[in-house]
């Protein structure tokens, strides 16, 4: 009978991947432990190494990039938010309450 089909968090992976890396335990020992296929395990772990360098490098500087751009853009929603706010009072004084049907 075949498992249903499970999404590992990246915090998962990572946890299993570097693991692997340390060598103390031996992949039939990783794959009891964590309950994963052997193959799985060699994937996340090469693209753990394959990707490492993107942590110091390009990727720190994506993720402090992508953070100013949210931040930016919470700023402007605040803006929108407010500027919406203030036409409907106005369109309040000259219309009346929104719903009221003439």
């Amino acid at each position: 009978m075949r498992r249903k089909r499970r999404n590992h968090s990246p915090e998962f992976k990572a946890k299993v991947a570097l693991a692997a890396i340390q060598g103390d335990l031996t992949m039939a020992e990783l794959v009891k432990k964590f309950d994963v296929h052997a193959n799985q395990i060699s994937d996340w772990k090469k693209q753990l190494l394959n990707s490492a360098s993107d942590v110091f490098g390009k990727g720190a500087q994506k993720a402090e990039q992508s953070a100013e751009i949210i931040e930016q853009l919470h700023a402007k929603i605040g803006q929108l938010t407010m500027e919406n706010d203030f036409l409907e009072r106005g369109l309040e004084r000259i219309h009346g309450p929104r719903g009221k049907k003439w």
